[in-house]
């Protein structure tokens, strides 16, 4: 169970964003009230919730997710792949000095972002993406190995980051979708499959035994709700804009 998260907010120059998605510029204002709801949601949800002042200086730095990794035994602070988004982890590791006793850190030549790694249980999915590469991934197992974790490597081949297409909902049950519904590693699991049109489904978040899903993709939300799940659907479609989802927008624990 899920007690905080952390969200930052957009800030003025979100436009300016990375962003492969070709579906126009997000509009600040909108894309503020999104947020706002966001949030509102995770409390709703039962969750304390910390936030962090906007930075102008960092386009993506409202995507809090990919600069850190926290798990019950320790925080672990990325390395972005990104260039222009290294500089989005030194507030949050002064932050999470006062919310966690162990604070870990990949260091170079490894690049990490927290959007390519799934938790399941005490082990971690680590997706291979232009963001996240080999040394990165290594660091990072190692660092669970030291705290009585695990962490394996998955290769990606289209998808930005590796909860692009996947999402873990607890008691086995795993959100899947593109190039990872015949993928040998998650054959394991229930799958709740999310249909080629309605793909950014695929990033959803657990927060409790509710299931939060983005609005517009009712297949996804009906597939989802048949696993047994409450859910509750909220309009993102100025960080989809940005290559952004659900997850993107917290870190949880």
């Amino acid at each position: 169970m899920f007690t905080k998260a952390i969200v930052r907010k957009p800030c003025k120059n979100l436009a300016s964003g990375i962003t492969t998605a070709n579906m126009g510029l997000p509009e600040y204002s909108k894309a503020l009230l999104q947020h706002e709801n966001y949030i509102n949601v995770l409390q709703d949800c039962g969750l304390k919730v910390i936030i962090m002042e906007a930075d102008d200086n960092y386009p993506d730095s409202t995507f809090i997710e990919d600069t850190a990794l926290l798990t019950p035994k320790c925080a672990i602070i990325m390395k972005p792949g990104a260039q222009s988004r290294r500089g989005e982890t030194t507030a949050i590791a002064e932050l999470l000095k006062d919310h966690f006793e162990n604070i870990e850190a990949i260091s170079e030549p490894g690049t990490i972002e927290a959007g390519d790694i799934m938790m399941v249980g005490k082990h971690f999915y680590i997706g291979l993406s232009e963001r996240t590469n080999e040394a990165g991934a290594d660091q990072l197992i190692d660092i669970l190995l030291k705290y009585g974790m695990t962490g394996s490597k998955v290769k990606l081949n289209k998808v930005l980051h590796l909860k692009t297409g996947l999402s873990y909902l607890e008691k086995n049950n795993l959100v899947i979708s593109g190039e990872f519904l015949n993928h040998e590693e998650f054959k394991k699991f229930n799958q709740i499959k999310i249909k080629k049109e309605e793909g950014y489904a695929a990033n959803c978040i657990w927060v409790n035994d509710t299931v939060l899903v983005p609005e517009g993709f009712p297949k996804s939300k009906k597939a989802i709700e048949q696993a047994g799940y409450k859910t509750i659907e909220i309009n993102v479609s100025e960080f989809q804009k940005l290559d952004g989802g659900l997850s993107c927008l917290s870190l949880r624990v």
